[in-house]
């Protein structure tokens, strides 16, 4: 089953052309820029009061109410987060159990798989484990899916042919939490299975010798959105634990949890599990060991995005870092990620790596023309209209490794839930992602007569279908969505955390702001607005292509901002190039944009990443 996962740049330095000239060309060609929904959230009465307990401003404390956390004790907790904070791993009820088996294993030097996912979150969950159990003196294999031959989980044939290699326990990551068939057959085959996975659970939960899960019905885990590489780590956790013989692991294992860490922030950043408690914690603490880390595989994948000596953010893993590995997947054999992370040295993880950065570029040029075609198809089928809101694309030998991005590409674009079609020789795989408010899982449920199989969440699952059925399955899907989905949700919503002016966003300012990060899912990048700014000189094209835009702002009200130093202050408008012509016409607007501090040539500087512009009306 194809699954989708991805997603929200922050800036790069970039150096901007001198000439300031306006061509006749672009006055004439450029247009408004589609006008989107702002969603101010109102301001919170307690914020005053709460910043006096920290001793920040109330922006802060307005920011954190925004996620969730008003009580100071939280608060702090938030801002000055600590693994002596992380859920200890016995809580999840099937933990025992599985340090059991396994410690048995052990003992009796029976052959263990680990059986993992083909996306990041499985790659990083199946290291984690691998690195834990040589960490113990035992051999251990693994075995990765190949994401079209045999599609996402466990899966019959795969079970066969490890039971005759001889496996005697195998353990799953990030998957398998559903598959009653595979388990089933395992059970027949002799072979004992542990069962790690995050993912929603269809029905009863499979029979196995241990689930370990964090939303197991009838379970209590503080934190339900662990993702598959986080129940990987406290596995290996609750293992280091008894191995050491006390809850205090020894040394060597506190090592190796400590660089376990980086790899869980991947896994979890890569997988878009919400940003909160237990996994901001992971994330944050895995994301600074990283740059510094001198684990072979991180420094080779590094090296190849062009990373090297940068101070990482979860936007270089999630558009950088993750992409890279998730290429094995799409574009080949995950293994080949797997094996990068668990066995190879420096000179073999530096080929790999190599290897994946090819396949990467290659992903994103198939990517490119199966979201051309995609998007041409909506505006063929006129599906760009009010009388359409769910969309089911379809297409001949579209690649299955890429249609999740694309789907995501439409829904940026369309602002409706989406389905792309592989049709490929013998069968039809889909990848599905949906918008805020329509559980794309419950359509799919209810549209199921069409479909061979399903699964997945909310906001993004995958099925399959007999080609014949696809036309009935869009017609079916679409009215289910016009049943169950407003025009609002259809249209682009931006979500703005409080009004600011200029003046509000001093350097110590900005610098708490980034303190609330790692940004993701569940903890997005602050976004502020800023009403009647005033433009300051003219805009200025940059990048390749003059895609973007730079230009200079101060508040309307200051007639000698550009006499003082700090008053002025630079934005960054990325893929904005269009907003060029608006800007010169009205010289005053509002704007939309995440707070940075831009380093440069040994400078630092408060920046705006602008989001949404508003002009005017004529």
């Amino acid at each position: 089953m194809n699954r989708i996962k991805e997603k929200n740049k922050t800036t790069k330095n970039a150096k901007a052309p001198q000439d300031t000239s306006i061509s006749a060309e672009v006055k004439m060609t450029r247009k408004k820029p589609e006008q989107k929904i702002w969603s101010l959230r109102p301001v919170w009465q307690g914020r005053a009061e709460l910043a006096r307990s920290l001793r920040t401003g109330e922006l802060i404390t307005q920011l954190l109410y925004n996620r969730g956390i008003s009580a100071p004790e939280s608060a702090q907790q938030f801002l000055q987060p600590s693994l002596n904070d992380l859920i200890e791993p016995q809580k999840l009820i099937g933990i025992p159990a599985a340090v059991k088996r396994i410690r048995q294993a052990l003992r009796a030097d029976e052959k263990i798989v680990l059986y993992g996912d083909y996306d990041v979150d499985g790659i990083m969950g199946v290291s984690i484990l691998w690195r834990c159990l040589q960490l113990m003196g035992t051999e251990v294999d693994f075995y990765v899916p190949h994401r079209i031959d045999e599609g996402y989980g466990l899966n019959v044939e795969a079970i066969q042919q490890l039971a005759q290699q001889g496996t005697n326990l195998l353990i799953t990551v990030d998957c398998g939490i559903s598959a009653h068939e595979s388990a089933q057959m395992a059970q027949e085959l002799g072979l004992d299975l542990i069962i790690t996975d995050h993912h929603k659970i269809e029905g009863s939960p499979v029979p196995a010798l241990a689930l370990v899960h964090p939303d197991l019905p009838g379970q209590d885990y503080p934190n339900p959105d662990l993702c598959g590489a986080g129940v990987a780590f406290k596995l290996a956790w609750a293992l280091a634990q008894e191995f050491s013989g006390a809850k205090k692991v020894s040394d060597e294992f506190r090592e190796f949890l400590l660089s376990a860490t980086a790899l869980t922030a991947l896994g979890t950043i890569a997988d878009v599990v919400p940003l909160l408690g237990e996994n901001r914690i992971l994330a944050r603490f895995g994301m600074e060991g990283l740059a510094g880390s001198s684990d072979t595989a991180i420094q080779a994948l590094i090296r190849a995005s062009g990373l090297e000596g940068a101070k990482l953010s979860s936007s270089d893993i999630a558009f950088r870092l993750a992409p890279r590995l998730n290429a094995a997947g799409r574009m080949g054999h995950a293994r080949l990620a797997v094996e990068m992370f668990t066995k190879c040295g420096l000179a073999r993880a530096t080929e790999i790596a190599r290897y994946l950065e090819a396949q990467n570029k290659q992903r994103q040029k198939v990517e490119k023309d199966v979201s051309e075609q995609a998007i041409q198809q909506v505006k063929q089928l006129k599906m760009n209209t009010d009388k359409w809101r769910g969309l089911v694309l379809a297409g001949t030998d579209w690649h299955a490794g890429v249609i999740g991005i694309v789907a995501s590409r439409v829904v940026d674009r369309f602002h409706r839930p989406t389905i792309v079609i592989s049709l490929m020789e013998d069968k039809a795989l889909g990848s599905c992602r949906s918008v805020p408010g329509f559980d794309i899982c419950l359509a799919l449920q209810e549209c199921s007569r069409h479909l061979l199989t399903f699964g997945g969440h909310a906001m993004a699952a995958g099925l399959s279908i007999d080609p014949d059925h696809i036309e009935d399955f869009r017609s079916a899907f679409n009215q289910y969505a016009l049943e169950h989905l407003d025009l609002k949700n259809i249209t682009g919503t931006i979500d703005i955390d409080a009004q600011v002016t200029p003046a509000d966003l001093d350097m110590a300012t900005v610098q708490m702001i980034e303190r609330l990060g790692p940004f993701g899912a569940g903890n997005p990048v602050p976004r502020l607005v800023a009403r009647n700014l005033q433009l300051v000189g003219l805009p200025r094209r940059m990048g390749g292509g003059g895609k973007h835009l730079q230009f200079n702002v101060s508040a309307s009200d200051d007639p000698h901002a550009q006499l003082r130093s700090g008053s002025v202050i630079r934005v960054v408008a990325f893929g904005k190039a269009d907003w060029e012509k608006q800007l010169i016409d009205h010289r005053q607007f509002d704007l939309v944009f995440e707070p940075v501090i831009n380093h440069f040539n040994g400078n630092s500087n408060v920046e705006f990443i602008a989001v949404d512009l508003k002009v005017p009306q004529d």
